[in-house]
């Protein structure tokens, strides 16, 4: 089947669309490397001692290390959650599946300021705010959803029957989901880590309501840095930031393919 030509109408709005969500990067950029104390753009100096100024800053440099470790501990724990549950709702369809899965989805339907004030309140009675405890956990009330809709998707779009004939040749349940559901379902697990794991580590407003003196995140210190100070910094982290989402992606990319893991 030929494929219908793209008009030129729709390659000038596509390529509009792009220049407005680049436009920030392209702005950011050329900030970081700035000379002077204060952001402008365009730099009337250049420098790259915002960099130098960003690794040694150890307030940034512990609140990346936090965003890392929590990243990739919600990344796991959302996938052990998502999982079995994604499972049992796309293989097993127990009564009220639909009905479960806008249940476990509902999270994402809510403005994240409102997830965020319900979480605190309900967080502050538990004594977990400003804790690793709370801050994973409430994370994973953002990234669950995510990661089970994804992998739902996945598990929908798998041929029953290939499963069906591993069994029917002799092979145990265990060892049909060993050999021929997780290897199909590849492309849709690295999804889901890339997507949770960049949900969670760009995180702010929820953040925001969690954190404190004890445990601060750095989409927050970012947040506080900018409340009080107007040099180029931030624009050097969020280059840095920019790089670890790119980073990412070129992963994904390179195990499995951008159009197997989100395309489906």
């Amino acid at each position: 089947m030929d494929e219908r030509p793209i008009s030129l109408a729709l390659k000038l709005t596509a390529a509009a669309c792009f220049v407005f969500l680049l436009a920030p990067v392209v702005i950011v950029l050329p900030i970081s490397f700035s000379g002077e104390a204060f952001m402008a753009f365009p730099p009337a100096s250049w420098s790259g001692k915002w960099y130098a100024a960003m690794l040694a800053h150890p307030r940034m440099l512990e609140a990346f290390r936090v965003s890392l470790t929590l990243a990739a501990l919600v990344t796991a724990l959302s996938l052990a959650i998502a999982f079995p549950a994604a499972y049992a709702l796309a293989r097993l369809r127990p009564p009220g599946a639909d009905a479960l899965m806008s249940a476990f989805t509902a999270p994402l339907l809510l403005p994240t300021i409102v997830l965020g004030l319900a979480i605190l309140i309900v967080f502050a009675s538990m004594g977990l705010l400003a804790s690793w405890t709370g801050l994973v956990i409430a994370h994973l009330v953002v990234t669950v959803p995510y990661a089970l809709r994804v992998l739902s998707t996945a598990l929908a779009t798998l041929p029953p029957a290939v499963e069906e004939a591993a069994a029917t040749l002799g092979a145990s349940g265990f060892t049909v989901f060993r050999r021929i559901t997780l290897p199909l379902m590849a492309p849709g697990l690295v999804a889901t880590c890339a997507l949770c794991f960049l949900v969670s580590f760009d995180e702010v407003v929820i953040s925001l309501f969690m954190t404190g003196p004890r445990i601060t995140t750095l989409p927050v210190a970012m947040f506080h840095h900018v409340e009080t100070r107007a040099d180029p910094l931030v624009a050097a982290l969020s280059v840095a930031l920019v790089a670890v989402t790119l980073g990412v992606v070129l992963i994904v990319e390179r195990s499995v393919g951008l159009g197997r893991a989100f395309v489906k």
